[in-house]
C-alpha cells in the first residue's frame, strides 16, 4: 500500500466495552419497596482502577447506599465495594469511602433545592455500565409510610389477580 491512509475497522463487539454495554452490576430492590420514587437522573461515578476491577467482578452493596451534597457537589455513602484481590498495598482502595457522583452544575442545584423544601431523600436505585463507564440511577424520592407500603403491595397483588383471571378467561375460550 503505497502512499495509500491505513485505516483500523472497529466494528467488532470484543473489549471491555461491548462486553459491559449496558450491564447492571448492582440494583438496589430494596429502595423501590421503602421509598417513591418522583424523579431520576443517571450520573457517573469517580471511580480507583482497584474499584473498576471490582465492580466488574459484581462484587458491590448499596444496601444502605443514599446520596448527599456537599460543599457543592454530590456524593454517594454508604457503598460498599470490597478491594480487589489482586491490588494491595498502594492500588488498594478503602471500601467504604464516599465517592463522588458527576452531574451538571445545574443539576446539582436543582436537587439540592428539592431535596431541602420537600424532605426528599436521594437515594441509588442501581449501579450499571454503559459504554465502559460505570454509572449510577439516581432517585429523588420521598420515604414511606408503614400504611403506604401495605397499600402498595396489596395493589400490586390485585394487579396480579386480575391478569391471573384476565388469562385464564383467555385459555378457557
Amino acid at each position: 500500500m503505497a502512499g495509500g491512509k491505513r485505516t483500523a475497522s472497529r466494528t467488532g463487539t470484543g473489549g471491555a466495552a461491548g462486553r459491559d454495554s449496558n450491564r447492571v452490576v448492582a440494583s438496589n430492590r430494596r429502595a423501590r419497596h421503602d421509598y417513591d420514587i418522583l424523579e431520576t437522573v443517571e450520573c457517573g461515578m469517580a471511580l480507583q482502577g482497584s474499584e473498576v476491577k471490582s465492580l466488574r467482578a459484581g462484587r458491590i452493596s448499596l444496601q444502605d447506599a443514599y446520596a448527599r451534597v456537599a460543599d457543592g457537589e454530590m456524593w454517594l455513602f454508604g457503598v460498599h465495594i470490597p478491594p480487589y484481590a489482586q491490588a494491595v498495598g498502594f492500588g488498594a482502595h478503602d471500601p467504604d469511602r464516599k465517592r463522588k457522583l458527576l452531574l451538571h452544575r445545574r443539576q446539582i442545584d436543582e436537587w439540592m433545592g428539592r431535596v431541602q423544601q420537600q424532605s426528599l431523600t436521594l437515594v441509588p436505585l442501581s449501579i450499571y455500565f454503559k459504554d465502559g463507564r460505570a454509572k449510577v440511577e439516581l432517585a429523588l424520592a420521598k420515604g414511606r409510610r408503614a400504611y403506604d407500603k401495605r397499600h402498595a403491595i396489596a395493589a400490586r397483588d390485585a394487579g396480579r389477580e386480575a391478569a391471573r383471571e384476565t388469562r385464564e378467561a383467555m385459555r378457557r375460550r
